[in-house]
C-alpha cells in the first residue's frame, strides 16, 4: 500500500500508528467529501430533490472509482466492524441516513409517506447500486468516469422509481 502511495513503508508508519489507523484514515477519506457534499444538498431546500440526489449519486461515484486507486473496494474488507473504524461506519451511516432525506424529499418520498419500509427499500437499493459501482467499474476500468458517474445516477433514480434530474 506504501507504494502505491508514492513513499516506504517506514515513511507511513511515521505519520500512522499501525495498519488499523491507517484504514480508518483511508475509509474516512471515501466517505468526508460524500457526508458534506450531502449535508449541503440537504440545505438547498429550494432546489428540486431529485436534482439533488442525482448530484450526489453522481459525485459519490466520482468519488469511489475516480481516484488513481480502487480506494471504494475497501469497503468490502471483513475488518470493517473493529472497534477503531467506528468513526467511518457513523459517518457512513449519516450519509445513507442524508440519501435517504434527499429521498424522502422527492415526489416518491411523498407518494411513499405512510410506507417507511417501502421508501427504506429504495434508499437501499439506491446506496447498494452507488457502493457497488465500484465492482461493475473494475470489470471495464477503461470507460470514462465521468460518463460512468453520469449513467449511474441516472439508474440510481430509475432504481428509486424517480425520472431523470437532468
Amino acid at each position: 500500500m506504501a507504494e502505491r502511495a508514492g513513499m516506504r513503508q517506514a515513511t507511513m508508519y511515521h505519520y500512522f500508528s499501525g495498519k488499523e489507523e491507517l484504514l480508518a484514515e483511508l475509509l474516512e477519506s471515501t466517505v468526508a467529501p460524500s457526508l458534506a457534499l450531502s449535508r449541503r444538498l440537504l440545505a438547498e431546500a429550494g432546489r428540486p430533490a431529485e436534482r439533488r440526489l442525482w448530484e450526489l449519486c453522481r459525485s459519490d461515484v466520482l468519488l469511489l472509482c475516480g481516484g488513481p486507486y480502487d480506494l471504494g473496494a475497501l469497503y468490502l474488507l471483513t475488518e470493517l466492524d473493529r472497534p477503531r473504524l467506528a468513526r467511518f461506519r457513523r459517518m457512513r451511516e449519516e450519509l445513507r441516513d442524508n440519501y435517504r432525506a434527499l429521498l424522502d424529499a422527492t415526489p416518491l418520498g411523498a407518494e411513499l409517506a405512510g410506507d417507511g419500509a417501502g421508501l427504506a427499500l429504495r434508499n437501499d437499493l439506491v446506496f447498494g447500486l452507488i457502493e457497488g459501482v465500484m465492482l461493475i467499474r473494475r470489470s471495464d476500468p477503461g470507460r470514462p468516469v465521468a460518463a460512468f458517474a453520469e449513467a449511474a445516477a441516472d439508474a440510481a433514480l430509475r432504481i428509486a422509481g424517480l425520472g431523470p434530474a437532468h
